[in-house]
C-alpha cells in the first residue's frame, strides 16, 4: 500500500480523545514510523512468500501480531 492509499483510507491522526493532532513534528514522526515498519513487514512478506509460505497465512500472522501489542502506559 502507498503512502497515498494509506493517506485515503487513514486521512489523519487523532489523539485517545478522538481529537486531530496537528503537531508537524509528531505528524512527522507519525509518518515516519509507519513507513518504516510498512517497509519491514513488506520485506518480511516478500522473504515469506519466496519461501513458499501461503501469503494469506503471512497477513494473519502479521494480524495476530498487531492484536497482541500492549498499551505502553496504562
Amino acid at each position: 500500500m502507498s503512502d497515498e492509499v494509506a493517506s485515503e483510507i487513514l486521512p489523519f491522526w487523532t489523539d485517545c480523545h478522538g481529537q486531530k493532532l496537528t503537531c508537524t513534528e509528531k505528524l512527522r514522526m507519525l509518518r515516519e514510523n509507519e513507513a518504516e515498519l510498512r517497509q519491514v513487514l513488506q520485506d518480511a512478506y516478500d522473504d515469506a512468500v519466496l519461501m513458499g509460505v501461503d501469503p494469506a497465512i503471512m497477513r494473519v500472522r502479521f494480524e495476530k501480531i498487531v492484536a497482541q501489542l500492549t498499551e505502553p502506559f496504562p
